[in-house]
């Protein structure tokens, strides 16, 4: 038996109108996508997408993070700002930092890949700068083997090995501040979900 309104139209099927057979029927005029706001990704309340990238952040992104710590080493290098000087400490400190809140607000998938690749970059920069400024840095008198080895190399061979010699260091200061800051970030984003669980 057909149910009616009280104009005598046959009324709007429902969820709940039973078939004679004992099914029900959806309602054909029933907006799914109203009906599951509650699980829209824009609904209120949400927690914004985290953002994908193969390595934690956009390369330039890396990039612009890494020229930001490797700003003091010229400076530092041309005798602009003196090694313990407060300024020297803002310049070593603040762009740590800010690799840290870049990768939460970022909200990367992986802060510790992130910031480690972000490190080495700044490593590699570190080395190309104190190769460059080389003679500048030892205030134009660069270092030479000693001892036994004095003068048993010509100059040019000299300079290239202890240039080779500083490479490492560059890097592996990168490297290292890198992880450490990376391992930071990932511990903040664990414990408050601004950055993702993997590594």
């Amino acid at each position: 038996m057909t149910n009616h309104d009280t104009a005598g139209r046959p009324a709007t099927p429902t969820p709940t109108d039973p078939h004679p057979d004992g099914s029900t029927t959806m309602n054909p005029h029933a907006n799914p996508r109203t009906d599951q706001g509650a699980t829209h990704p824009g609904a209120a309340g949400a927690a914004p997408p985290r953002r994908s990238h193969r390595l934690g952040l956009p390369v330039a992104l890396i990039v612009a993070l890494a020229a930001a710590a490797a700003v003091r080493a010229p400076l530092h290098d041309l005798g602009v700002i003196d090694e313990g000087s407060p300024l020297t400490a803002v310049l070593a400190v603040v762009p740590l930092v800010l690799w840290v809140v870049t990768v939460l607000w970022w909200r990367s998938e992986r802060p510790l890949l992130a910031l480690t690749t972000v490190g080495l970059t700044y490593g590699v920069m570190l080395a190309v700068v104190h190769q460059v400024f080389w003679t500048q840095a030892f205030g134009g008198d660069p270092p030479a083997l000693g001892d036994n080895l004095e003068g048993v190399l010509p100059p040019t061979v000299e300079a290239l090995l202890l240039r080779a010699a500083a490479v490492p260091s560059g890097l592996v200061t990168g490297t290292v501040l890198g992880l450490l800051t990376g391992t930071v970030a990932w511990a903040i984003g664990r414990a408050t979900g601004r950055a993702g669980q993997g590594r």
